[in-house]
């Protein structure tokens, strides 16, 4: 009775995978799809949980709010905040997709609402390590940028 199940169980599968792959030959776009869509899969799972996680919440922060590369680590790294270890956090950093530059000028911008300030002092509002901690180049181009 075993043997019967496992060979049903192994005829099901390898009609699937004679299906599949008719069913792809087909389309060359389909293949070519489904191939791109397995490498990005198997790239994933190569980067371990914690470090995919770490991404997707810098992801989050800056679709809410505007972070410098050293604000964001912060705040993945922060007790107070995600509690990611320092290389999750650091890869996340590196692989998130955002224009800091941009993220300096939304800062700037929160800043000129809330507590206007020369451009001198919110330049060095956007560069100090105790407020957003972003790059100088990053802040000019803000103070640069800002209306």
């Amino acid at each position: 009775m075993m043997q019967l199940k496992r060979k049903s169980l192994l005829c099901f599968c390898s009609a699937m995978i004679i299906l599949n792959i008719i069913g792809c030959g087909n389309d060359s776009k389909t293949s070519d799809k489904t191939s791109t869509n397995n490498v990005k899969v198997e790239q994933e799972t190569k980067v371990p949980r914690e470090h995919r996680n770490a991404l997707r919440s810098a992801e989050v922060y800056l679709n809410t709010m505007p972070f410098s590369k050293r604000g964001l680590y912060n705040q993945l790294t922060s007790d107070a905040g995600e509690k990611y270890p320092a290389d999750a956090a650091q890869y996340a950093v590196d692989n998130v997709k955002t224009n800091w530059k941009e993220n300096a000028l939304k800062a700037a911008k929160n800043y000129d609402k809330i507590m206007p300030m020369s451009k001198q002092g919110l330049y060095e509002q956007l560069t100090s390590t105790a407020g957003d901690g972003y790059t100088p180049e990053e802040a000019q181009y803000a103070v640069d940028h800002l209306n």
